[in-house]
């Protein structure tokens, strides 16, 4: 052998290379197949280095789009999603979506450009700190200087981002960063991530906890958004049919155990069922899964399950205790606690019984009078025939909570939705990353008039992609929460919520390049679903609606659970 070959203990010299190769090829060794992204001056270096790589890039046609997908594509395919953007307005355009990721626990990576290093604090063209504008909404922030720590860099932001309670990451790179040659390491030859092993709680916890399951006479699940970012759901449903439990679910925790389940008994809090209010009213033992005791979910808390002994499992041990005292307090990993939780059968026939009386008693009465369309129905229509492959995104407003309370889900990766920060304009960049993330699914996004008008100009990205999804406008007229609020608890002081001057909807969806129609009667609906659902390339249903219907039931703020107003 020639004394100048390598040998097992002699590494191949690292190759020169740039900052932005050194992106990329981190973004590869992550397994990262699509990003999501515009360019523009402080990060053309790694637009540059893209094309020839296994990277499949989406251009948005804003960057708070791209963070919005890059969070829906997470909630499905459970990955860390990637959205990248330029310095100055481009970063500040992706914190909300930022913002959005955080509150609902998605983990996002969110790569912006910097001005150079040497430019930075001068003020320079589109310099912001951006740095500090999102450190209260990140779970770490990253300012790379030196192009040799972008392969551990990107490793640690992976790790951060879906290790724990997931959350977004900020990697922020200067523009010489990104220019300048170093010696790239082999691959694989950057430092090795480790990640802490996963908790769980001491044998005298799950023991008592066991005996409060054991012990209690009207227990209720309630399951919240963890489950699902847990990758929970099979543990929890083999919990349920072991005991039996009747559950409910916050907005997030939709479809851990599927909505038509003859125990489930509907979403609870402000726009929740009659049945599962009353039901966590009532009962004896509430085991929290995965949710965070929400004021939307709770109401007045401390009227909120007021019999109840509380077991709480989160993989977040902050969020144990710190709104309502837990008796059992199970902090680690779901899926271990959930089945080594009570193995046998329980005595609470009579309890389900009640519980699903009263589920069929309080049920939603879909014959509405009048020939204009019913929105519920239609929904309700739409997720039923679509079948397990449907996945719902929407938007914020009157429509979210219909499709919450409506709408079939067989899983939590078909609800897509901002709970948290509530971000009008969610719906379409979600629809778009859901489809990346699931081509064969079937993708509805629910929107109002209002919230449309958000991200309206994603209308281009489902055309220049040719993704197939299915859009159902709910159109009022009328920002129609706001304005059911101002009729209800603002003595009917109408204020900035007309919004006579919409424009013809379906047509503007033609002018982007897409299939649309309008829909104005009940009995347009059977055929309006049949061609949404047909349609092999992107669709819009424009679907005019009562701008004087409400969302029923509901909570008055302040109020107890117990106390829902009806139509």
């Amino acid at each position: 052998m020639s004394a100048l070959a390598p040998t097992p203990e002699t590494p191949t010299p690292a190759a020169p290379a740039t900052g932005a190769a050194a992106v990329v090829r981190a973004l590869e060794a992550e397994g990262v197949d699509t990003i999501f992204g515009y360019p523009g001056g402080a990060i053309m270096p790694v637009y540059d280095a893209l094309p020839g790589s296994k990277i499949r890039h989406v251009l948005a046609r804003h960057e708070q789009a791209a963070a919005l997908a890059a969070d829906a594509y997470a909630r499905v395919t459970g990955k860390a999603g990637v959205c990248l953007a330029t310095s100055g307005p481009g970063a500040t355009n992706l914190v909300t979506g930022i913002a959005n990721a955080f509150m609902d626990s998605a983990p996002l990576i969110a790569i912006t450009g910097q001005t150079p290093t040497h430019l930075m604090g001068t003020d320079a063209f589109q310099e912001i700190d951006t740095f500090g504008i999102t450190l209260p909404i990140v779970k770490h922030s990253f300012v790379v200087r030196d192009p040799a720590d972008i392969p551990h860099v990107f490793a640690e932001a992976f790790a951060l981002a879906t290790s724990g309670r997931p959350g977004p990451v900020l990697i922020d790179l200067p523009k010489d960063v990104t220019q300048a040659s170093f010696p790239v390491p082999p691959q694989g030859d950057h430092r090795t991530r480790t990640t802490a092993a996963a908790t769980h709680p001491a044998p005298e916890l799950i023991e008592r906890a066991n005996t409060m399951i054991e012990q209690a006479e009207r227990p209720v699940l309630y399951i919240g958004g963890g489950v699902g970012i847990a990758r929970a759901e099979a543990a929890l449903r083999r919990f349920q049919a072991r005991t039996a439990i009747p559950a409910v679910a916050t907005l997030k925790g939709l479809g851990a155990i599927p909505t038509d389940h003859p125990d489930f008994l509907g979403m609870l809090g402000m726009h929740g069922t009659r049945a599962a209010n009353t039901a966590v009213h009532d009962s004896d033992l509430l085991i929290c899964c995965g949710a965070r005791f929400d004021d939307r979910a709770t109401g007045k808390l401390d009227t909120f399950a007021p019999g109840a002994k509380i077991i709480h499992i989160d993989a977040d041990a902050s969020e144990i205790s710190k709104l309502r005292e837990a008796d059992a307090p199970l902090a680690g990993d779901m899926v271990a606690i959930l089945d080594a939780l009570w193995p046998g059968a329980l005595t609470i026939e009579a309890w389900r019984e009640t519980c699903r009386m009263n589920a069929v008693k309080w049920a939603m009465d879909y014959d509405a009078p009048g020939r204009g369309v019913f929105a519920p129905a239609m929904l309700k229509a739409i997720s039923e025939r679509a079948g397990d492959k449907f996945i719902a995104t929407c938007d914020v407003g009157q429509h979210q909570m219909w499709v919450a309370q409506h709408c079939r889900f067989s899983r939590p990766q078909a609800h897509l939705t901002s709970a948290g920060l509530g971000t009008m304009g969610y719906g379409i960049p979600a629809g778009i990353g859901a489809l990346f993330a699931e081509p064969d699914a079937t993708v509805v996004t629910v929107s109002g008039d209002g919230s449309i008008m958000m991200n309206i100009h994603e209308l281009a990205t489902l055309i220049r992609y040719r993704l197939p999804l299915k859009i159902v406008l709910l159109d009022n007229a009328q920002l129609g929460m706001v304005r059911q609020w101002q009729e209800l608890f603002f003595e009917e002081n109408f204020s900035e919520v007309d919004l006579y001057d919409n424009p013809d909807f379906a047509e503007l969806a033609r002018a982007f390049g897409m299939e649309a129609f309008t829909v104005d009667r009940r009995e347009e609906v059977d055929g309006a679903i049949d061609r949404l659902l047909a349609a092999k390339g992107p669709i819009l249903a424009h679907v005019r609606i009562d701008p004087k219907e409400n969302v029923w039931p509901l909570v008055p703020p302040g109020a107890s659970n117990a106390d829902m107003m009806e139509a």
